[in-house]
């Protein structure tokens, strides 16, 4: 879990602001813990969870990423539409990373509330970056 050399990207979707910001704060500051540079740690922001991985993509196309991290907030309403966010950026995030062979951390919650958001923004934040860190390693000693 040592961070030291990586590079790492993470791509912030703004809608549910409140719980995406506590992610990503709870991301970078668990990825500094374990090594990595605040100057080698990129975060964009989009829209939404639908627009994650066309930035991710972006990102990856650079070539300069190590790991990525996808943070974003979806929280189950009255429609499909929760159904359809979630399952397409989810997707899109698993392409990017098996296209690009680059491993994503998947930090997009998914929950039946505000609440379970509130509960799971830390956390989760933090373990996106120990996945990105723990998967980039393990990328490089294959």
């Amino acid at each position: 879990m040592n961070g030291k050399r990586l590079s790492i990207g993470m791509v912030q979707a703004r809608f549910n602001e409140s719980i995406t910001n506590t992610l990503a704060e709870a991301c970078k500051a668990e990825l500094m813990e374990l090594g990595v540079a605040e100057k080698n740690i990129d975060l964009v922001q989009v829209p939404g969870a639908l627009e994650v991985p066309v930035a991710l993509m972006a990102m990856a196309d650079k070539l300069k990423y190590d790991a990525l991290v996808a943070l974003g907030c979806i929280i189950r309403g009255e429609t499909y539409h929760f159904e359809l966010v979630a399952n397409e950026s989810g997707a899109g995030v698993s392409r990017v990373a098996l296209d690009y062979q680059l491993p994503i951390a998947n930090a997009i919650l998914t929950t039946e509330n505000l609440e379970q958001a509130i509960a799971r923004q830390v956390e989760k934040g933090r373990d996106a970056a120990r996945v990105a860190v723990e998967m980039a390693n393990l990328m490089e000693a294959i």
